[in-house]
């Protein structure tokens, strides 16, 4: 690929609370920028509201190397958002998503680029040979595959975040008006040539990582309300099979009485029943509430982030 038609790259992180980790994640995406023909590129770093020095650090880097670019977020909105606003905030041909952990090394972008140059818009790494505890592997591997079976259109298997985006999937995600966003979905969703890589996981680089338990459950809700309506249409399903089974049993009443002579017996079964429909029910409603909760957010039109400072160039200039 020569100088003049090397396309622009921009790598888009966010941060939160990754002081221990920048240094190193600085250090090694200007090393894959620098092996790059073209440019100029840009990495561009969002602050999701940090308590520790990550903000600090990152404007420091802007001030610096005017391939750096520091956005700040007024407060934490969440991994998701400050992903769409380093979306937001790129300019170059190709747009590579990454988190700041290192767990997805920056050098396999050379990988993805190659990818890029063979016609694919998309190119995402499948994650393999993870380093997280057996459990939560496990928790990964079928929430994956049930993802794959629900959504439409039907998104790939043990794919994260982490990918390269040609300018025009870039621009169509943005497009996209959503609040409850999951990135790696709008990503399929967008269509286009797309291409999965095998990368191995690697572990933290350093610190823990920000995702607690629950906040990984509700991303997976995110991902599954947010492109299937799977979960909405099970309550007709189960619904259509209760009404089903209660014929079949009135039927076998009637003709208990009258063939046999005697009618059916059995409190702790009838109790048995209905709290099990009760439950169900009650499961139903929640689903239910799942889905008019999303639109609800969606009706005020809140803005995905706000964003307090921008620092960019050798200058430091800010806005």
């Amino acid at each position: 690929m020569s100088e003049s038609n090397a396309p622009r790259v921009s790598v888009a992180v966010p941060l939160y609370n990754e002081e221990a980790t920048l240094p190193e994640l600085l250090r090694r995406v200007r090393a894959v920028l620098d092996a790059l023909p073209g440019g100029p590129h840009e990495l561009v770093l969002v602050d999701d509201g940090s308590t520790d020095e990550t903000r600090t650090m990152m404007e420091e880097a802007a001030r610096g190397d005017g391939r750096v670019v520091s956005v700040a977020l007024s407060r934490n909105f969440g991994h998701q958002p400050a992903l769409t606003a380093a979306l937001d905030h790129v300019g170059g041909d190709v747009v590579v998503l990454m988190d700041a952990d290192l767990q997805d090394p920056p050098e396999e972008i050379l990988r993805f680029l190659e990818a890029y140059h063979r016609g694919y818009d998309v190119v995402y790494a499948k994650r393999e040979r993870r380093k997280e505890p057996l459990w939560l592997r496990f928790c990964y591997w079928a929430y994956y595959r049930l993802l794959a079976r629900m959504a439409r259109p039907a998104l790939p298997l043990d794919a994260g975040d982490f990918s390269l985006l040609s300018r025009r999937v870039a621009d169509e995600i943005r497009r996209a008006p959503e609040r409850q966003r999951y990135l790696r979905g709008l990503r399929a969703w967008a269509g286009f040539r797309q291409l999965g890589l095998p990368v191995e996981r690697a572990g933290r680089h350093a610190g823990e990582s920000k995702y607690s338990f629950g906040r990984l459950v509700e991303l997976g809700l995110d991902g599954i309300f947010s492109f299937s309506v799977v979960p909405i249409r099970a309550a007709a399903v189960v619904g259509a099979g209760a009404a089903g089974l209660a014929v079949l049993f009135a039927l076998y009443a009637v003709w208990a009485k009258v063939v046999q002579h005697r009618s059916p017996q059995g409190f702790t079964a009838l109790l048995v029943v209905g709290t099990f429909l009760a439950g169900v029910l009650l499961f139903f409603l929640g689903v239910i509430g799942e889905y008019v909760g999303r639109i609800y957010q969606e009706v005020k039109a809140r803005p995905v982030y706000v964003v307090d400072r921008v620092v960019r160039g050798e200058r430091g200039e800010e806005s």
